[in-house]
């Protein structure tokens, strides 16, 4: 493989998915199924044209079966499953078929919307395809066998996945478009997150919450009482889930989100990490001398590190006054978002809280769609 990719002038070492270890997991326990004989390495090839060599591990040579793992390896763009093992079982069968099912700590699907029919094993089309071709080459075409995929951590490393999310219950799910994972990847961090959005899509919904992260969800579900079903994650990439909603044709989007990542909204920046983007200070001085703000606060906003700062200062008895600032700026987001989209058939609102979960502000009609949230 070639190992190692620059980006920004820095060198970062690529992984493979755990379609990758799965399909070279089923390859070698197929290979030691013929020969009865173990092996340190086996080879495969990827749909990104690279070849792999990994190690193969823990083998178990029987007389009807054999299993073998490879340990999962996410280069520099580590993730939950980076070096858990990802095992496969080879038997004979009775057909010249090729089998490929899910075992112990590979989770089952059950919800529409992954590609994968409600009940199966979340083993996606690729690994699949990755799978049939190589057990192929090994096991000719007058033989077939049943590749049971496994992999004993899966059920608690899913836990620290969006599988649950995804309504893949009992393990992980063997995924990769490419067979191989490319080190600091913002790309496959914004699939997974617009994954989420064809799932609410194909099963019915018209309608969707979109918030950052574990605060917004908190304040959907404790503060407003709104079903988390309706809820999807944006991270960081507030500006593509918005394209990624439209493109997918959700008509009615509520936005919910900490002060903190809505300012920058406010100011036109859509992708809310600070390494791209950090003008909070600047946008909320600029809405305050509007407001015909005091210098003195104006001076002790532009001292304040947090936006949690801002909040105790601007909700304290002596500036209380300026609470209107928080309206003012989920309007403003909103007026951006409706510039962004361009699209007159989109009714996007905006609601703006602390991270006590409080409502600071909203856009002028978000209470109105909020309500269509409420089953």
């Amino acid at each position: 493989m070639e190992e190692y990719v620059y980006i920004d002038g820095k060198k970062y070492k690529r992984g493979y998915t755990t379609g990758s270890c799965a399909t070279a997991a089923a390859k070698a326990a197929s290979y030691m199924l013929l020969t009865k004989l173990p092996i340190e390495v086996i080879n495969i090839d990827t749909p990104k044209g690279i070849p792999l060599n990994l190690k193969v591990e823990n083998i178990n040579i029987q007389d009807d079966y054999v299993e073998c793992s490879i340990r999962k390896d996410g280069g520099d763009d580590i993730d939950a499953t980076h070096n858990m093992h990802i095992y496969a079982r080879a038997e004979f069968i009775d057909s010249k078929e090729i089998i490929i099912t899910g075992g112990n700590g590979v989770g089952r699907v059950t919800k529409k919307g992954l590609g994968i029919e409600i009940g199966e094993s979340a083993i996606n089309k690729t690994p699949r395809n990755m799978i049939n071709n190589e057990v192929r080459k090994v096991i000719g075409e007058d033989k077939g066998v049943k590749i049971t995929i496994f992999a004993p951590e899966g059920e608690l490393i899913a836990k620290k996945t969006f599988n649950p999310r995804l309504g893949i219950v009992g393990g992980i799910s063997i995924i990769g478009t490419t067979g191989i994972v490319e080190p600091m990847s913002d790309e496959g961090w914004k699939k997974s997150l617009s994954i989420e959005l064809e799932m609410k899509k194909a099963q019915g919904m018209d309608k969707i919450i979109l918030v950052p992260g574990n605060h917004g969800e908190m304040f959907i579900k404790e503060t407003l009482g709104i079903d988390i079903k309706y809820i999807v994650r944006t991270s960081n990439f507030i500006g593509y889930m918005l394209k990624e909603a439209q493109r997918i044709g959700f008509k009615k989007i509520l936005m919910a989100g900490h002060l903190g990542k809505y300012v920058k909204v406010a100011g036109g920046i859509f992708n809310t990490h600070s390494k791209v983007a950090d003008a909070r200070n600047e946008i909320l001085l600029a809405n305050l001398a509007l407001m015909n703000a005091p210098f003195e606060l104006i001076k002790k906003v532009n001292e304040c590190l947090t936006t949690e700062e801002f909040i105790e200062i601007i909700n304290s008895k002596e500036y209380e006054g300026y609470k209107e600032i928080y309206n003012i700026l989920s309007n403003k987001c909103r007026e951006r978002i409706d510039i962004y989209l361009n699209d007159e058939e989109i009714d996007v609102e905006v609601m703006i809280f602390s991270m006590e979960k409080e409502l600071l502000g909203q856009s002028e009609k978000a209470s109105d769609l909020k309500e269509i949230f409420y089953d």
